[in-house]
């Protein structure tokens, strides 16, 4: 079985451009987009914290250290200058597959302050809700 997990992320970006005329897409600093290990024309899901509006589009890269990320076509409904979104690339995974995630975290200027690489083990540990996973599959104990 295969099972759609996040595999890069870039968080709390600031949006510092919207241009209702372009074709469409979500224009990315292109830094960033390595960073996060996006790739250009892929697909990506943003969520726009300020609105709690979730969008699908594609990615495309603007230059690198321009800090640009820009709502594009009609996306350009969906959020404004100034607003903060989360950008998320999901791969397909069976339940034996290595799985890790970059997770970019950004300034108000959208520079990277850090990446962090975590592991689906790695997640699997941590405790959700009071409940151990281990109690729930037992394979996870390490």
């Amino acid at each position: 079985m295969f099972r759609e997990l996040m595999r890069a992320k870039i968080h709390r970006a600031t949006v510092t451009d919207a241009n209702l005329q372009y074709v469409g897409s979500l224009s990315i600093d292109a830094g960033l987009m390595h960073a996060a290990d996006i790739h250009e024309y892929e697909k990506i899901s943003v969520v726009n914290i300020n609105t709690g509006g979730r969008f699908e589009t594609y990615a495309i890269a603007a230059p690198a250290g321009s800090g640009t990320i820009a709502l594009n076509g009609g996306a350009a409904r969906l959020g404004q200058i100034g607003d903060l979104v989360i950008v998320i690339a999901y791969g397909f995974f069976t339940d034996h597959d290595e799985h890790q995630a970059n997770v970019v975290f950004v300034d108000e200027h959208n520079s990277i302050q850090s990446v962090h690489t975590q592991s689906r083990n790695e997640t699997d540990q941590h405790t959700l809700a009071g409940i151990d996973p281990t109690a729930l599959d037992p394979t996870l104990a390490g």
